[in-house]
C-alpha cells in the first residue's frame, strides 16, 4: 500500500495530497489555489463614444495557497513549519508539490510551487480517541509554479 492510499483509506474526502522536495507528508480536502488577475489600464479615445479601450498593464498573482482538513501520519510538516518559527529560512524554502485526485485514486492534476514555505498554521481540536495528526489549515507562500 503506497503512502498515498493510507491517506483515500483514512477517510475519503481526501482528495490533494502535499509532497516536499517529492517526500509525501499530508492530505487535505480543500485546496485554494492562488488568484491570477490581469490589472488593466482605461484609455479614453476622443469621438469613441461606445467603449473604453482596456490595456493590460501587469499581472498580478497572489503568492499564498491554503489547504484545509488535512491529515498527516508523522511530524514531518510540523517540524518544517518550526523551521520558519526559528528563524531558519534557508533551510526552510522547498519544492511543494500538490496533487489532485480522482475517485479512482489516479491524479488529475498537479502543481509544482516553487521556494515555498509555510506562514500560518491552524491546528486542530484534539481528541484522545485520534491517532492521525490532524491540521485545520495551512497557508504557505510561493514564488512561482506550474502546472502538470
Amino acid at each position: 500500500m503506497t503512502l498515498s492510499n493510507q491517506f483515500f483509506d483514512a477517510h475519503p474526502s481526501l482528495r490533494f495530497t502535499v509532497a516536499i522536495e517529492n517526500l509525501m507528508i499530508a492530505a487535505f480536502t480543500e485546496f485554494q489555489l492562488p488568484t491570477i488577475e490581469v490589472k488593466t489600464e482605461s484609455i479614453t479615445e476622443g469621438g469613441q463614444n461606445t467603449y473604453v479601450h482596456q490595456l493590460p498593464v501587469r499581472v498580478e498573482s497572489a503568492t499564498t495557497l491554503t489547504l484545509r482538513h488535512g491529515i498527516a501520519h508523522s511530524q514531518d510538516l510540523l517540524a518544517w513549519y518550526s523551521q520558519v518559527l526559528n528563524g531558519q529560512m534557508a533551510d526552510a524554502i522547498r519544492q511543494v508539490t500538490v496533487a489532485m485526485y480522482g475517485e479512482d485514486h489516479q491524479p488529475l492534476m498537479i502543481w509544482n510551487f516553487r521556494d515555498a514555505y509555510p506562514t500560518k498554521w491552524v491546528g486542530p481540536t484534539l481528541k484522545s480517541s485520534d491517532s492521525a495528526v490532524l491540521i485545520e489549515e495551512l497557508t504557505l507562500v510561493h514564488h512561482g509554479f506550474s502546472v502538470e
